[in-house]
């Protein structure tokens, strides 16, 4: 009646040679052209002779073995060759040129967005990460092989970190945690996405993987024995009415149970629904009648049954699920599906591929993957890479909340999301005149948070404009992209009217009309030297504070400023005092930084550093000019500084930022932990360790025996601060350490 398994899984098999692969390949498509594959390798192997991989093999095995988890996902021989040579432009003397020769235009257009933007020049490794983000979803757009090469890739890649240096390994799995995982999982590839969240886990926070590895190894055979008790008592419930079903059963992922640690402020011991089982049937009837016999036979849990199959997720993910109170009083969660429902939601964009698309996106798969086109569309709005790179984490993580338009239409989002959200979804004229909306019939505020199930009708008026604090109350980039155009072409047209009035009135100190200075050859002349296309463009920056008036008063009408500069006479020179004066008006219109932040190469800027984010040397920066501050200066990350007209932003860094000599930055740290004696102690002296003084600490418990300490302490750079977030980590006891910030 039924057979069992544990979860699918791909094959972690390192692959070994050509025939390996080829093998692999023919169990799903036995008519494969592998002379093609064959050519590929040599060719691929030709290349990278010579070079060897930092475990020590010969580079030829990496991309082998990318290949091999695309034939796992049972991809078209266009994607295999691709993997094959998915590093040859980047790491060999190899051209695109030779690879659209060899192999065509298809595969020299896959093997190209697979490439990193190696060549190019960036400011920060934010703008390069962005900027390769950029690039592979563009080319994803255009066909989606890319991506699940990029995937292919960098299980590959984790799979084989340990010969990676510490800090090396904790950026690449916080990476692929923020943005390739959210990637897999919108991709609907779940078996990836699972072993790419463990991978990332155990190199992210080592100490906290393996020791939840030896909670779970120490309760796996009283784990065994209960999934095998509850496999036995679903059989017994379903009877023979069912024929070809298959139970599975397991222990949850170990990246699965810490994020429910951590947004529970909770240990392992206190994760009741470790164990999760899956009901795989033939018919989608079928999975409503097993669900009714699951619930008549365990209790069914309040508010956490789902019906992904009435309304699917975004990647086409269909399934039920329910958590019980199973044996013994236990929580498991169960998911009912069929077979064809269980196939998309272990491959995903995988299983809907058709080879005769050749990696399109044809408009039933579109339908399917509306976020895909969202991102192409991000690249398009997004010049910035920073905000680009925000907006894709931002924008990968999964909907949690399904609301209904009047008709009945079904639409997700983000949890937290607002009217406003809504509206933008819509279109942009519906958000920009949004001023409520009515919920379940009933008017609410626009900051209204919006709840599974309910029906919203948005209210408009034509009065009604965009506000800059809007970007405060909306969550899905969608809303947030619209609202910064409409507050940018505001800004715009205030700063040139705001410009205009500037340049008048300075002109008007020398006698003179701004109206003809403002154009002709002076102005062609200065447009030229800083870049700028149009006359309307000049006004604009004065209005912004880029341009001083007089500045470029002295560029276009240095007759008129040469007219009028008095020259200090014989007397004044010979005063004692003349020069100290002199230095004294120049100290009180600049402050100088103390060298600290470069602008564009300058060092003597007025800086003031923004209390939201409070970056330390070390940390990537930008900067933004503020009328009465000079330039202030965000992290890379934080959210305010997204919120600011990027027109405004200018290029700084930090000068030596690991100096010891560094002034200290205040920084403050939030400690979860257990309420154990000695603790404080314990954490007390790691700051102590690094030389750093505790300025003001906080410490308060929770009802479940948890300690959460925030100590606000002097930090010379970002070095100091990740060595003793290190040593906090390790502390025993210490659930998870984070900086603080108000952003």
């Amino acid at each position: 009646m039924a057979h069992f398994a544990a979860g699918d899984r791909l094959s972690d098999k390192n692959l070994r040679s050509l025939e390996d692969l080829t093998q692999r390949v023919l169990t799903y498509f036995p008519n494969a052209d592998l002379n093609a594959i064959e050519k590929a390798y040599l060719f691929s192997e030709r290349m990278h002779e010579g070079q060897i991989r930092r475990s020590g093999e010969p580079y030829i095995s990496h991309p082998l073995n990318v290949a091999g988890i695309l034939a796992d996902l049972h991809l078209d021989i266009d994607s295999i060759i691709t993997a094959l040579l998915h590093d040859t432009i980047e790491d060999t003397h190899a051209t695109a040129e030779d690879i659209r020769r060899e192999f065509g235009d298809t595969v020299a257009a896959l093997v190209d967005g697979v490439t990193k933007i190696s060549k190019m020049q960036f400011k920060t490794s934010n703008e390069r990460q962005g900027e390769n983000i950029r690039k592979m979803i563009v080319a994803m757009g255009k066909d989606v092989r890319v991506i699940l090469v990029k995937l292919a890739d960098r299980l590959h890649n984790m799979r084989t970190l340990d010969h990676m240096q510490y800090e090396k390994q904790a950026r690449i799995a916080l990476e692929t945690l923020e943005i390739y995982c959210p990637l897999a999982s919108r991709m609907g590839i779940s078996a990836l996405k699972i072993e790419l969240e463990d991978l990332a886990f155990r190199f992210y926070r080592p100490e906290m993987f393996y020791e939840l590895t030896q909670l779970v190894q120490k309760t796996e055979k009283e784990h065994t024995q209960y999934i095998d008790e509850v496999k036995r008592l679903i059989v017994k419930e379903l009877h023979s009415g069912f024929r070809d079903i298959e139970i599975q059963g397991r222990s949850k992922h170990l990246w699965s149970i810490y994020r429910k640690m951590q947004a529970r402020s909770i240990d392992y011991n206190q994760v009741y629904d470790v164990l999760a089982f899956r009901v795989i049937v033939e018919t989608l009837p079928q999975c409503y009648e097993v669900l009714g016999h699951i619930h008549a036979l365990w209790k069914p849990i309040p508010g956490r049954f789902k019906d992904f199959i009435a309304m699917p997720k975004t990647n086409n993910y269909r399934s039920l699920h329910t958590t019980v109170i199973g044996p013994g009083g236990d929580r498991i969660e169960i998911q009912i599906r069929t077979k064809e429902m269980h196939l998309i939601a272990e491959r995903g964009v995988a299983a809907h591929w058709r080879y005769k698309e050749r990696g399109r996106i044809n408009d039933e798969t579109a339908q399917k993957f509306e976020w895909l086109k969202d991102l192409v569309s991000w690249n398009q709005q997004v010049r910035n890479s920073d905000e680009f790179l925000d907006t894709v984490k931002t924008d990968l993580f999964e909907s949690e909340i399904y609301v209904f338009t009047p008709k009945g239409d079904v639409r997700e989002f983000p949890e937290g999301s607002t009217p406003l959200d809504f509206a933008y979804s819509i279109h942009s004229d519906v958000g920009n005149h949004c001023v409520g909306a009515r919920i379940n019939g009933r008017m609410v505020p626009l900051k209204h948070q919006m709840q599974n199930g309910d029906t919203i009708e948005i209210v408009t008026s034509n009065t009604q404009q965009p506000s800059k604090d809007w970007l405060k109350i909306c969550v899905t980039n969608r809303a947030k992209s619209r609202i910064r155009v409409f507050v940018k072409e505001e800004q715009r047209k205030r700063s040139l009217l705001l410009g205009k009035e500037l340049m008048d009135r300075e002109f008007r100190k020398y006698g003179a009309s701004a109206t003809k200075y403002l154009k002709g050859e002076a102005m062609e002349r200065f447009k030229k030297d800083f870049g700028i296309h149009d006359d309307d463009e000049v006004l604009v920056r004065v209005g912004y504070g880029k341009l001083e008036p007089r500045n470029v008063i002295e560029r276009l009408a240095p007759d008129l400023v040469a007219a009028q500069t008095k020259q200090p006479t014989s007397e004044e020179k010979r005063d004692p005092n003349f020069i100290q004066k002199v230095f004294k008006s120049a100290a009180q219109k600049m402050k100088k930084s103390g060298s600290l932040i470069s602008v564009g190469g300058m060092d003597d800027v007025l800086v003031y550093f923004a209390k939201c984010c409070t970056p330390i040397p070390g940390d990537p920066i930008v900067g933004f000019i503020t009328r009465g501050r000079g330039v202030t200066v965000h992290r890379s990350d934080c959210r305010k500084a997204f919120e600011f007209d990027q027109l405004r932003r200018v290029d700084v860094e930090w000068n030596n930022p690991n100096a010891d000599q560094q002034q200290e930055r205040s920084v403050r740290i939030q400690v979860i932990s257990q309420d154990i004696p000695g603790l404080l102690k314990m954490m007390s002296e790691a700051f102590a360790l690094e030389g750093m003084n505790i300025a003001n600490a906080n410490i308060r418990t929770t009802r479940d025996k948890k300690a959460i300490s925030t100590f606000e302490v002097g930090v010379k750079n970002l070095s100091q601060l990740n060595q003793v977030i290190l040593h906090l980590q390790k502390i025993k006891g210490v659930i998870g350490v984070t900086r603080q910030t108000s952003s």
